[in-house]
């Protein structure tokens, strides 16, 4: 199963993540088969590949909890209804 999940980077506690497309059995860490976004818990910022987000969730890609509340607050799932 593809899941959309955050990918840890960055220094000690100065972490960021890229949001990323996975096989659910890859480790965390491990190699993406796309990157689709960046976020940045410490300033709240984010960018996402939007086009590219909404085709890995038209393909069935499920998001993680913490994925699909970034998506939620940027208005992605609206787009992907209509």
């Amino acid at each position: 199963m593809i899941k959309l999940r955050l990918k840890r980077y960055g220094k000690k506690r100065e972490v960021s993540y890229r949001i990323v497309a996975m096989n659910s059995r890859d480790r965390r860490d491990g190699r993406p088969l796309e990157e689709l976004g960046f976020y940045n818990p410490r300033t709240d910022e984010t960018r996402l590949e939007v086009p590219a987000i909404l085709k890995r969730l038209k393909e069935g890609a499920q998001p993680t909890k913490t994925v699909q509340r970034i998506l939620e607050k940027a208005n992605v799932y609206e787009q992907l209804k209509a």
